[in-house]
């Protein structure tokens, strides 16, 4: 009976199709990073925003999934459900990492060479059980968290804030709610104005300047998610899809705001995007409907590859960012390769969706409830 009380509610279209197109253009903003020598002529200058994004729009699906099933569902069963569901394309994504690894040595990393295999291989089993790894194992030099799969240090930040959610914030009111929701806005704003690079760039090592901005920027995009979802009123808005998706991509690409000497305002302008500009997306994509065939699947093709693509891309980027670094390839040459590895980063992670997520959490379910 709790197995069929419990089943999979039904998705927000828009926002599944949001997420793709959020995941797409950090692919992209990753691929134009390769060819930048700053933060300040970056191509696609704001596409590291997607995590806070993603983050938010996390806490309004987690509110909406949950929220009102805590009579029926214990604690252990909502971290079983979340685990199934993300853990596996963590493992998948760490050893997509393990196997570009090598490939990647060169000038960029010179650590990469001399790294033993077995060394890799621990590397690769704490990533796997999504451990922070310690900087006396950094096997490529960047401060990562997780150095075989950059990407995996967000994921550890939406497991804290699972945790957080089941544990202790499902209990708030409302008006308990706005005031974490408040005093997390306080600190976001605080990180964003007195940054010295002037974004909110950041959250992936163990650093304790890395922490705080991981934190910072997790705990108001996904508790001001969860609020969002339990006051918001939804109203019918016609081309939501549309609309909220040029919104998500020019939010993205937005060019550097203000000048060097004023980092400050590049930084609010992040602050501002996380702190008013993402709730008003989701709220508009959550208020829309999709009606043609064609967008429905548009929209659950975008929703299905969005985490996949998101969690398996970054070791093709790596290898590609070497070979820039390598060969000094600036982007108006290189622009051929990097489609080449963004296509290939779309059909790895439909690939890993299809034949291995999709059947493994099937296979989990089964044994798990």
């Amino acid at each position: 009976m709790q197995a069929v009380s419990l089943s999979t509610k039904p998705h927000y279209p828009i926002l599944d199709g949001l997420r793709g197109v959020a995941a797409l253009v950090v692919v992209a903003f990753h691929l134009c990073e390769a060819h930048a020598t700053s933060h300040l002529d970056q191509l696609i200058n704001h596409g590291y925003l997607a995590v806070d994004f993603f983050f938010l729009l996390s806490g309004f699906v987690i509110g909406y999934a949950y929220d009102d099933r805590w009579g029926r569902l214990r604690v252990g069963g909502f971290f079983k459900r979340r685990l199934v569901r993300l853990q596996p394309m963590v493992v998948m994504g760490m050893v997509i990492g393990a196997g570009f690894y090598y490939f990647q040595a060169g000038s960029l990393w010179p650590a990469i060479g001399p790294t033993p295999g077995w060394l890799v291989l621990l590397v690769l089993l704490l990533g796997c059980l999504l451990v922070p790894v310690p900087p006396a194992l950094d096997i490529r030099g960047w401060h990562e968290t997780y150095p075989l799969n950059g990407p995996g240090w967000s994921l550890l930040f939406e497991y804290i804030a699972n945790v957080l959610y089941a544990t202790l914030v499902r209990r708030f009111s409302n008006a308990a709610l706005a005031g974490l929701v408040a005093l997390a806005a306080g600190l976001l704003l605080h990180l964003a104005l007195t940054t010295p690079q002037g974004d909110v760039v950041g959250g992936w090592s163990l650093e304790p300047e890395q922490l705080h901005i991981g934190f910072a920027r997790l705990l108001y995009p996904f508790f001001a998610g969860l609020l969002l979802f339990r006051l918001a009123r939804l109203r019918r808005i016609a081309n939501a899809f549309g609309w909220s998706s040029l919104l998500v991509v020019g939010v993205l690409a937005m060019p550097r705001i203000g000048s060097p000497a004023h980092p400050w305002q590049n930084g609010l302008y992040d602050a501002l995007s996380i702190l008013l500009v993402f709730p008003g997306i989701i709220f508009l994509g959550a208020s829309g409907a999709v009606r043609s065939a064609p967008a429905k699947r548009l929209c659950r093709f975008l929703g299905d590859i969005s985490y996949p693509i998101y969690i398996t891309h970054y070791p093709l980027i790596y290898t590609y960012t070497a070979w820039v670094a390598a060969h000094k390839i600036p982007l108006r040459t290189g622009w051929p390769v990097a489609a080449l590895v963004f296509v290939a980063a779309v059909i790895l992670a439909y690939g890993c969706l299809k034949f291995y997520d999709e059947p493994v959490r099937e296979w989990l379910k089964k044994r798990c409830w």
